[in-house]
This record gives C-alpha cells, sequence and structure tokens, in this order.
C-alpha cells in the first residue's frame, strides 16, 4: 500500500454497506475509508441506483434518502463525481469484454477518467482489467 494516498470510487453497494451494514466489509477496506489520508469519492450515478432500490422496496435506510446521502457523504468526506459528458461517453467506449450494466459502466468510466480504484464486491468488476479495483470483502 505504501504511504500514497488512494483515491478510492465507492461503488453503490459500498457506499450502502458502510453506512448500513458496515460489517459486510472487510477490515482493510473499512480501514481505506475510515482513513483521512485517503480520497473518498461517489457518483452521482450511485443515488440514483439507491433511489430506485428504496423507490423498489429492495433497500431500507435509516433516514430519507436526501438526509441518508448528505450524512453519509460528510461521514465518509466523500467528493461527489458528477456524471459528465466525457463519462457518459467513455461508458459505452470501454474496452471490451464488460457487462451490459449502464450503471456499473458510469462507475467503471468515471474511475478510468478520474485515475481512481474502484471499490466493489462485483465480481464483474473485479475480473475486468481495464480499471483499477479493490475487493470491499477485504
Amino acid at each position: 500500500m505504501g504511504n500514497a494516498p488512494l483515491k478510492l470510487l465507492l461503488d453503490t453497494h459500498v457506499w450502502v454497506w458502510s453506512q448500513e451494514q458496515p460489517e459486510r466489509l472487510g477490515p482493510r477496506t473499512t480501514k481505506l475509508l475510515l482513513s483521512a489520508a485517503h480520497e473518498n469519492h461517489v457518483c452521482a450515478i450511485s443515488t440514483l441506483e439507491i433511489a430506485r432500490l428504496v423507490e423498489a422496496g429492495a433497500i431500507a435506510l435509516t433516514t430519507s434518502l436526501h438526509d441518508w446521502v448528505q450524512e453519509s457523504l460528510g461521514l465518509l468526506a466523500a467528493t461527489t463525481i458528477p456524471v459528465t459528458h466525457d463519462i457518459a461517453l467513455e461508458a459505452y467506449a470501454l474496452p471490451p469484454p464488460f457487462h451490459r450494466d449502464p450503471a456499473d459502466r458510469i462507475l467503471v468510466a468515471a474511475a478510468r477518467l478520474r485515475d481512481l480504484s474502484l471499490v466493489t464486491a462485483d465480481d464483474r468488476i473485479l475480473v475486468y482489467r481495464a480499471v483499477e479495483t479493490r475487493d470491499a470483502r477485504r
């Protein structure tokens, strides 16, 4: 790991786990996310994904979605990555093979363009060699 600060992009489920089910994160990941030495980033597409899951009843948060987003960003000292035109274009110009999920494509594109390491437990992303990843379960 060295002393260089890491620039981390949290996959949507990792963001949710960090607040709602921190026991699902591995000890190394927990330490990274809580360290002031590293940068945490969250992409706006993750808010859309969480909103969809809340609306569908697939997940329940401890507070309103608006408050949850603001509070969790503050607790993680996370910077928001907007979905820019460049990220949208990169999402469908990723080196093959990559799966079809648009949100995953946007997260990978954002990580690639912003030189971030994507923290995820998604095996489909972890085996994709065109982006730097960290396994959230470790």
